[in-house]
């Protein structure tokens, strides 16, 4: 049980404000991602603000949780999390994509405080999370580790030489979260390449499996709970979202994949978000 957490209807105020901070960040930058950082944001929300153990002061805390985001180009809301928890100030995501600033569309664990892995290579997450899980049991601490995959990105060999792996060795100090908000690049998951039975392959892979709305926080945290009781493998969660969630316009609209809203799509968005 988390305990302690902001209530529901907190986590939605929050969660709201992150997507706000999306929408101005990448207007602002006039590039980014937005619709996979709109669909991430209740799942982000929920760790940051209930699930994760961590500590904004002090981000290399040995036994802190471990986030490592594997779809790095949803990095606007990462950084809208980490900003609202204090690893950063607030204003400082106003400079997203600028040289020289913290904020690269891709997170940098070399700039940015409290991101785990230097991502945007899809694929590769959750390897680097098993190493880090394992790495958690050689040395007799209980941290967890938590890795959030895009339902695209589950097109690389990788991940499922990592799934393999995970099972193999136990991990069951690890989460993977998979955004299947159905859509990819330009195009349907379906059409670009279908990966459907998904949740089937996870479990014949060796992994408990968990299937949720990604936009439901009691559903959210009730399956991170479940989560913390699998001892013997590792857990995956299918979290079927919707991309763009929160703006109309933007909703299962395929050219929010990668385009910044206009000054005045921007403005139309903030308002809705309110």
């Amino acid at each position: 049980m988390f305990v302690g957490g902001p209530s529901i209807s907190e986590l939605q105020k929050i969660v709201r404000k992150l997507r706000r901070h999306v929408i101005t960040m990448t207007a602002i930058a006039g590039s980014g991602h937005p619709g996979g950082s709109l669909s991430a944001a209740d799942i982000i929300t929920a760790l940051y603000f209930t699930v994760l153990r961590h500590d904004p002061k002090n981000p290399d805390w040995q036994d802190r949780d471990r986030f490592v985001l594997s779809k790095g180009h949803a990095a606007p809301i990462l950084y809208a999390a980490l900003a609202e928890c204090d690893y950063f100030p607030v204003e400082e995501l106003l400079t997203l994509r600028k040289l020289d600033s913290r904020l690269q569309g891709h997170p940098d664990r070399t700039l940015t405080p409290g991101v785990e892995m230097s991502s945007g290579a899809l694929g590769q997450g959750l390897s680097f999370g098993i190493g880090i899980a394992l790495a958690g049991k050689l040395d007799s601490r209980d941290y967890r580790v938590y890795v959030f995959l895009g339902d695209g990105e589950c097109d690389e060999g990788q991940v499922w030489e990592a799934a393999m792996a995970a099972a193999h060795f136990k991990v069951d100090n690890l989460v993977a979260i998979v955004d299947r908000n159905q859509q990819q690049l330009d195009g349907y998951c379906y059409d670009i390449m279908n990966l459907e039975p998904l949740a089937a392959k996870w479990r014949a892979f060796g992994w408990e499996v968990l299937e949720i709305d990604g936009h439901d926080f009691q559903q959210i945290l009730k399956a991170f709970e479940k989560a913390q009781e699998v001892k013997g493998k590792p857990t995956v969660i299918i979290a079927h979202t919707i991309k763009g969630k929160g703006v109309s316009f933007m909703e299962n609209n395929i050219e929010f994949h990668g385009k910044a809203p206009t000054p005045e799509e921007a403005e139309k968005a903030l308002k809705e978000l309110e």
